[in-house]
């Protein structure tokens, strides 16, 4: 009973995702934290518009960046190291989601509804969700957020306000999941600005086999602390 209880699941197989749209795999249910934790442990992660459906996508191909395959162009490494940047983590999770949700140029909306904020909230407290912050002179200029099971990383959202801000932010949480061990840094959708910075992509059965290793390795709980500095 309880190897069953463990193995039970609240989502279909990730193979019967639709092909078009790419990934769609399921409607409904809730973004309670035991749901949310049960999707990203699959390969799977919520994404819809305010007022629509839950929809649960698992596509492929997946788009990942493997810690030590990060590309940093050296305009990119003088602006890491030069730039005035100070880079923390996990102390303005929520001021995080709202500047992903705020709106950009040539975007009618923003996924990122107050029910996201508040399910991302409560994986925050939880010690699974976590941000990382670009600040200036006290200012929150930009970065991304994120969850982490095991020794996996899943990227969500970032912004930036001064060129470099997010890119610096990924840098930083590369470099430190590379001393921590992770695996992979989930990106989900393929975009050429992912790809300058050596994300790629793998075929699903390629991402959930590596998946299932790397969320069953110990866990590292926030808030985090980052101890890299170049």
């Amino acid at each position: 009973m309880t190897e069953r209880l463990q193995k039970a699941t609240f989502f279909p197989a990730v193979e019967t995702a639709l092909a078009d749209p790419n990934g769609l795999l399921a409607m409904g249910g809730d973004l309670s934290v035991e749901r949310l934790l049960d999707a990203y442990r699959h390969g799977i992660f919520p994404w819809f518009n305010p007022g629509e459906p839950i929809l649960w996508w698992s596509p492929d191909p997946r788009m990942v960046l493997v810690p030590d395959e990060i590309r940093v162009a050296r305009s990119l490494a003088k602006r890491v190291r030069n730039a005035g940047f100070e880079v923390r983590a996990d102390t303005s999770f929520g001021d995080m989601m709202r500047a992903c949700a705020a709106p950009r140029a040539g975007a009618s909306g923003t996924w990122i509804s107050p029910a996201m904020v508040a399910a991302y909230t409560r994986l925050f407290d939880a010690g699974y969700a976590h941000s990382v912050e670009t600040w200036r002179d006290g200012r929150l200029v930009g970065g991304l957020y994120g969850v982490a099971i095991g020794r996996m990383f899943y990227g969500e959202s970032m912004f930036s306000r001064e060129p470099d801000a997010s890119k610096v932010a990924l840098v930083r949480l590369a470099q430190q999941l590379r001393r921590w061990e992770f695996g992979l840094i989930d990106c989900q959708m393929e975009t050429p600005h992912l790809a300058s910075l050596g994300a790629r992509t793998l075929p699903r059965t390629a991402f959930t086999a590596r998946l299932a290793e790397l969320v069953n390795l110990p866990h590292r709980p926030g808030p985090w602390n980052f101890d890299v500095s170049d």
